[in-house]
């Protein structure tokens, strides 16, 4: 027999969670709800998005932001005042008059792999959020990119479970250590924009609790998030913010998960939702009724379930408040050193940035070189940025923008750049050379330039934005053609790209360096030309794989494009549902995709390169209840670096698998060797089965790899009926060392 076990598995995290600053948080709600009048009751219950569209009057004490629920003076508790989002606080097309650090994307602070530099990062915007007068961030986003066409991909950590848990998890407590709560979202299976209202996603219990509610899991167990954001789309028929399974069984029951649940902004389709777990409507204004306004207390004042459950809501909502001292530490408008704030941004950007390709140590570039030529991307303007309710600008505003489609006053619809211009950081790094710009609309000119150039840089860019999907993973604009015309005319040419998300590289082969940026956020140029000229090594790690081609993608066809007309709102004809089966890869996501697929992808997902290089072997690993690798790491080149050891099953007893189970960042000096161990989740070892984590008895295949599809030489651990177990908590497998 196999061993199977319970739902919760206990982490430090959560056992401070349930610590005695909780527990008084938990008798502190109890008795102001009690203390409340039947009006109060519905007072946190729903609130509005205070931007200056009618009919609702924005309240005196609101700011322009995303949501605002007035507070109850006279029980001591705080109005939330809400902004979006993961980045940095939203600029809301600069209405309020202000502006904050951006921070790099969501899935350029997962190539960093390094869980400090995140929470780091988002104790840095909880401050700003606070300094803006905000109290509520609506962070953490913590889907699994299982299409990498995902408008809002740039908005999430990574394709894998374990990397998204820690490092959003890792977010929201850096955000929520400010006294800032923070919601993680979106909950749950929110994989593309395309129809993102009317999306059915059809998948199996345990292809889901293996797969992105995991990610849930564990960023929920790390950061402890006041709040949940339910998401627009179907699980299985039932709307997210509806689902009794999701909210009810999966969230509160199973995850004891203490805090409340808020909708997205216009989820809310009728009462009924409360009963199947949610807590919060957001933006009221954006759905059919505030329901969870009036209608909700005549329910409750009619009917003692009803009145129970409002007290529920009350308790959880006000828990929160509590628990993350929002009563206590209320927001304050002051000045914001944004100098050393950009600083943070600017560390996360260079740590992100991933080396995909240096052919013939291409890069470092020597500060010799006489003559540079840049070309495309508005280089000379600033960097890219993200499109959608999480845009970030300074208070100076964009750099550049473009309208790209109906509406000159949506973000989602504009392009921007932030005030970090390539051109002038490369300049500052070599002040004698002749550095040249030309925006690459035409190819004649940027091919002269190239022949007249020693070295070229491209800054390639695909824009990406909440509302809508990419329609395929080419770089727009004929900037493929661009890029290998003169990549022709000058091999010594080096892409770095500014994407959303993966995107194919024709040219790959024809250039001499590819780096790959992301939105990099208030500092990007100065973080591209740092390691464009060796101030420090790359070492960046993909958080999710770039496919070879769209044959590889387990739906090759966007499923609803070329059937819903793309808007923002996301919604199509009346009663039209956008069917998408995830049980076509189920719990393999990304890389396990490719795996079970046996195909080799163009980079996969770990992989990155450096000016130096590692050796690494994995030399034991250790049982219990929660397994150990020990990995021994050499600096075997002449430059400092940073390696990820990446631990991954490789085998259990149901087969071949590939799944990362651990992983830890290291820097090293040339020459320097270090030990280093690597808690391994279980979960990641095991499978859900009947309601619980299950191990079956065998052997657990483990290896150290540089990606996931490079691995070293495994090693084993067994689990076997009534073997003893030291350390064994009664939640989890335990495994053994196996003689290797």
């Amino acid at each position: 027999m196999g061993k199977a076990f319970g739902l919760l598995l206990l982490t430090p995290g959560v056992v401070h969670a349930q610590g005695q600053a909780q527990i008084d948080a938990d008798t502190r709600a109890a008795a102001t709800e009690a203390a409340m009048t039947d009006a109060e009751r519905t007072v946190l219950t729903n609130g509005i998005m205070p931007l200056p569209f009618p009919p609702v009057p924005i309240p005196p004490d609101a700011l322009y932001g995303a949501g605002f629920v007035p507070g109850i003076d006279r029980l001591g508790v705080p109005p939330l005042w809400e902004t979006d989002a993961g980045l940095g606080i939203a600029w809301v097309g600069g209405l309020r008059g202000d502006g904050a650090t951006a921070l790099p994307s969501a899935i350029a602070q997962g190539a960093t792999w390094d869980s400090d530099l995140v929470r780091r990062a988002g104790a840095m915007i909880g401050g700003e959020a606070r300094a803006l007068g905000f109290n509520i961030l609506l962070a953490g986003g913590i889907n699994l990119m299982r299409d990498p066409r995902n408008g809002r991909t740039f908005e999430y950590f990574s394709e894998d479970p374990l990397l998204s848990g820690i490092l959003g998890g890792a977010a929201v407590d850096g955000i929520q250590s400010m006294h800032v709560l923070s919601t993680v979202k979106h909950f749950a299976l929110n994989g593309q924009e395309t129809g993102r209202r009317i999306v059915d996603v059809s998948i199996g219990e345990p292809a889901a609790r293996e797969s992105d509610l995991l990610a849930f899991e564990i960023a929920i167990e790390r950061g402890r998030p006041g709040s949940v954001m339910c998401a627009y789309n179907r699980v299985n028929g039932v709307p997210a913010c509806g689902s009794e399974w999701l909210l009810n069984q999966v969230l509160k029951r199973d995850w004891q998960y203490p805090g409340f649940v808020m909708s997205d902004w216009g989820a809310v389709t009728g009462l009924d939702m409360v009963m199947a777990g949610l807590d919060q409507q957001s933006g009221a204004q954006l759905d059919p009724e505030v329901f969870l306004g009036q209608p909700l207390a005549d329910r409750a004042a009619t009917d003692p379930l009803w009145a129970s459950r409002l007290s529920d809501m009350n308790r959880r909502i006000l828990r929160s408040i509590f628990a993350i001292g929002l009563d206590q530490f209320r927001p304050e408008r002051r000045p914001i050193d944004l100098d050393a704030n950009a600083a943070i941004a600017e560390q996360v950007a260079r740590q992100g940035i991933v080396l995909l390709r240096n052919e013939g140590d291409l890069l470092p570039l020597s500060r010799q070189a006489a003559r540079i030529a840049v070309i495309g991307g508005h280089a000379d303007r600033g960097v890219l940025a993200g499109g959608g309710s999480s845009h970030v600008q300074s208070p100076e505003g964009p750099g550049i923008a473009l309208v790209t489609g109906r509406r000159q006053d949506s973000p989602q619809y504009g392009m921007a750049w932030h005030r970090s211009a390539p051109v002038t950081a490369i300049r500052a790094m070599v002040p004698d050379a002749s550095v040249r710009y030309r925006d690459g609309r035409y190819i004649s000119e940027a091919v002269a330039l190239a022949r007249d150039s020693d070295i070229v840089i491209i800054i390639a860019t695909q824009w990406m934005t909440e509302g809508r999907d990419v329609p395929d993973l080419s770089l727009p604009d004929g900037q493929d053609e661009l890029i290998m015309a003169v990549a022709e005319a000058n091999p010594r040419t080096i892409v770095v790209l500014q994407t959303g998300g993966p995107v194919l590289m024709p040219w790959h082969d024809s250039v001499g360096a590819i780096l790959a940026a992301w939105y990099p956020g208030a500092r990007g140029g100065e973080a591209i030309a740092s390691l464009l000229f060796g101030e420090h090594s790359p070492s960046g790690r993909l958080p999710v794989t770039f496919p070879a081609g769209p044959d590889q993608l387990p739906r090759p066809h966007l499923d609803g494009a070329g059937e819903v007309e793309p808007n923002f709102i996301g919604i199509g004809q009346p009663g039209q549902i956008v069917a998408v089966n995830y049980d076509i890869e189920g719990a393999d996501v990304g890389y396990r995709w490719y795996a079970q697929q046996g195909l080799r992808p163009l980079f996969p997902f770990g992989f990155g390169l450096s000016y130096t290089r590692f050796s690494q072997m994995l030399v034991g690993l250790s049982g219990g209840a929660r397994p150990t690798a020990r990995v021994r790491v050499r600096n075997v080149g002449y430059r400092p670096g940073a390696e990820v050891v990446q631990l991954y099953l490789t085998a259990n007893p149901l087969g071949p698998q590939r799944r990362l189970a651990g992983f830890e960042r290291v820097e090293l000096a040339p020459g320097e060797e270090r030990l280093v161990d690597v808690a391994l989740d279980p979960r990641l070892l095991g499978q859900w089965r009947d309601g619980g984590w299950y191990w079956p008895d065998g052997r657990y295949a483990v290896a150290a790899g540089t990606s996931a599809l490079e691995t070293g030489a495994p090693m084993s651990l067994s689990v076997a009926e009534g073997m003893p177990c030291t350390g064994a908590t009664g939640h989890a497998a335990c495994f053994h060392a196996a003689s290797q």
